[in-house]
C-alpha cells in the first residue's frame, strides 16, 4: 500500500489496474512556477528554470512578474514571449498573485465579491497576455466565499463570471484551466464537474489539477483523480502534501507516491506542463527547483528519489 492508499502490484510495483511499468512516464514535460521565484526578476527566473533543464514555466502574473497594470505591458509581454521562445520554454499563465489587486486582503477581490468586476478584468487581461505568449492555458480558481455573501449568491456570481471569461478565452483561442482549491467555493473535482455542467460544458473550459490538492482532499487515490479528469486536463501543478493539510511541500516531505501519479499522467495521454508549485520556497528557489527536477526525473523512472 502506497502512502496515499494506492494498492500496488508486488511484481511490478505499479498501481493495480492502472498503467503498467512498461508504459513509462516518458514524454512528460516538467515546469516550475514563478511564484516560487518571487525574489527573482522574471528574466532571471526564466533563465534559471531553463538552465536547470525544465521544459516550461507556470508564470504567475504579479507585481514584478508581468504586472498587467504596469505601463509598457505590450513591450514587456513581447520581450517575455521572445525570451520564452529563445529558452525553449512552454508556458501556462497562473493568476494566483496574493496582493496584486488588493494590498490589504490576500487574493481579493475574487469572482465571488461585490467588486468581482475587478477580478474579471484581471482575468481578461490574463487571457490576452496568454494569447500573446502562446500560453497552453490560463489557470484560475473560484476564491473563498466572503462572509457577507450567501452561498447561492456566491455560486451565481461564479457561474456568471466563468461564463463571461469563457467567451473571452474562446475568442482568443486560449484554453482555461479551472483549479479546485482547498477552502475555496470549488475545492474538489466534484465541484468542478458541477460548475462545468452549469456552464453547459464549454469545450475550452478545462481543469487545472494540483496533485497535492488531490492528496489533501479527494476521496480517491491520486492516480485515480488524474485518470478521472484526463479528458478535461489542461494544466497540472505538482507538489507533495499530507491528508487534510493544505501545505505545499517539497517532494518527499508529504505522503504522495509519485511514480504511479506520473504513470497515470503519461498513460492518459496528457502532454501539457507538469509544473512544480512551491509558492513559499522563493528564499531558496534555485536549490529547491534543482532538487525538484531531480526527484521528478527519478520518479518518472518508476522509483522514489
Amino acid at each position: 500500500m502506497s502512502p496515499d492508499g494506492t494498492e500496488t502490484s508486488a511484481e511490478t510495483g505499479t498501481e493495480t489496474g492502472t498503467v503498467t511499468s512498461a508504459e513509462t512516464s516518458a514524454g512528460l514535460r516538467f515546469g516550475y512556477g514563478t511564484n516560487g521565484f518571487a525574489n527573482h526578476r522574471l528574466d532571471d527566473a526564466l533563465r534559471v528554470i531553463a538552465d536547470l533543464g525544465y521544459q516550461g514555466v507556470a508564470l504567475t502574473l504579479d507585481h514584478d512578474h508581468l504586472d498587467p497594470y504596469e505601463e509598457g505591458l505590450a513591450r514587456r509581454v513581447a520581450a517575455a514571449a521572445d525570451l520564452l521562445r529563445d529558452l525553449g520554454l512552454g508556458v501556462v499563465v497562473e493568476t494566483g498573485a496574493r496582493y496584486l489587486l488588493d494590498p490589504w486582503h490576500k487574493h481579493a477581490p475574487t469572482l465571488l465579491h461585490d467588486e468581482r468586476e475587478k477580478r474579471l478584468d484581471f482575468l481578461n487581461r490574463a487571457v490576452a497576455i496568454g494569447a500573446d505568449l502562446g500560453a497552453e492555458a490560463v489557470s484560475f480558481w473560484a476564491g473563498v466565499r466572503p462572509e457577507t455573501v450567501d452561498e447561492a449568491t456566491a455560486w451565481a456570481r461564479l457561474v456568471d463570471g466563468c461564463a463571461r471569461l469563457a467567451e473571452t478565452a474562446s475568442a482568443a483561442g486560449v484554453p482555461l484551466g479551472f483549479e479546485p482549491e482547498p477552502g475555496m467555493l470549488v475545492e474538489t473535482i466534484a465541484g468542478w464537474r458541477k460548475l462545468h455542467a452549469e456552464l453547459g460544458e464549454p469545450p475550452g473550459f478545462g481543469i487545472t489539477l494540483d496533485i497535492g490538492h488531490c492528496r489533501c482532499l479527494e476521496p480517491d487515490p491520486v492516480p485515480d483523480c488524474v485518470t478521472a479528469v484526463a479528458a478535461h486536463l489542461v494544466n497540472v501543478q505538482i507538489d507533495d502534501m499530507r491528508r487534510g493539510v493544505h501545505e505545499h511541500l517539497e517532494f518527499g516531505e508529504g505522503e504522495i507516491d509519485f511514480p504511479p501519479v506520473l504513470r497515470a499522467l503519461a498513460g492518459c495521454g496528457y502532454r501539457g506542463l507538469v509544473a512544480v508549485e512551491l509558492p513559499r520556497h522563493s528564499h531558496a528557489a534555485p536549490q529547491v527547483a534543482a532538487r525538484s527536477l531531480s526527484f521528478l526525473r527519478t520518479a518518472a523512472e518508476g522509483t522514489n528519489a
